[in-house]
């Protein structure tokens, strides 16, 4: 009678012990960038990127906030989004596009390693989910970022009112004020993947080195520093080489900790922006999710 009670509690566990495993889910984080455009709190609104069907890694989930207003004032969305899906047993890829690698470095530079409540990944109309278990843990379950031209750094198009400078999100975006806003080197240990592209045009002109027409390559390739630089493809003889990896640039300057360039855009391919079908540079980063956010 003992031995079947030993048995049946050992069975019992190794049941809750599978159904554990079971529940844990991986979720893709869409994070936009400036104008937004997707309706917030709606993780299935995709308006930003392009038609919702299209594949862009496992359990595909848009964190919309309204891409005006100051990082500051809309970090809570994505905090909101990282505590639903990237809490427990539960873990999360991101993507950004642009102000969404600015919003998400300052998210894990201020809020990585605080106590968040483990949460049931069901989401209200407001994109807010209910506690489950009653635990917390410290920080996010986030295997990497990656960065469609990553305006970490700023751009100049902030500097020079190019954008509309009532917009509380082109103030941040001025060059100085995004690499003083929080410590990039600060990620708790998370990767930035950066995709850099530079297909500008002769209107990009207030953009030092290679560009997209909005963002430089000393921001989408994580140049470290208080300012932006001058950074190239290898075959441009006017500047110095932006290097893939973590490795130092050509002139000796180094990268963000935890952030590496996967990606140059060394044909001049690639331009910034998505229009509504995941084009731009954005389809090189949604080709590495669907394959790499599995």
């Amino acid at each position: 009678m003992t031995f079947m009670r030993i048995f049946i509690t050992v069975l019992f566990a190794g049941f809750t012990l599978v159904s554990g495993i079971a529940s844990a889910t991986n979720y893709t984080l869409w994070i936009n960038g400036r104008t937004g455009g997707g309706v917030v709190g709606d993780y299935t609104s995709f308006t930003y990127w392009g038609p919702a069907g299209t594949a862009a890694g496992v359990n595909k989930k848009a964190v919309n906030w309204d891409g005006y207003n100051s990082i500051s004032s809309q970090n809570g969305k994505i905090r909101d989004a990282l505590d639903c899906f990237c809490t427990g047993a539960n873990w999360c890829y991101v993507a950004t596009h642009s102000a969404g690698d600015l919003m998400m470095g300052y998210t894990l530079a201020n809020y990585g390693g605080s106590a968040r409540m483990k949460k049931n990944a069901t989401a209200n109309a407001s994109g807010q989910c209910g506690n489950s278990d009653g635990t917390s843990q410290a920080g996010w379950n986030i295997k990497w970022v990656r960065a469609a031209s990553g305006a970490g750094g700023g751009s100049e198009l902030s500097d020079k009112g190019s954008w509309t400078t009532s917009e509380p999100l082109v103030k941040d975006l001025k060059t100085t004020t995004a690499r003083a806003m929080y410590n990039h080197n600060d990620t708790h240990n998370v990767w930035f993947y950066m995709y850099a592209a530079s297909k500008g045009t002769l209107y990009s002109g207030f953009l030092p080195g290679q560009d997209d027409e909005a963002v430089a390559y000393h921001s989408s390739g994580g140049v470290a520093g208080s300012s932006g630089g001058a950074y190239c493809n290898p075959s441009d003889w006017f500047c110095d080489d932006l290097t893939m990896g973590t490795a130092v640039n050509e002139g000796g300057s180094q990268k963000w900790s935890y952030h590496s360039v996967l990606f140059r855009d060394d044909n001049e391919t690639y331009n910034h922006y998505a229009n509504g079908n995941w084009q731009g540079i954005i389809s090189v980063v949604r080709s590495a999710m669907v394959s790499n956010a599995i």
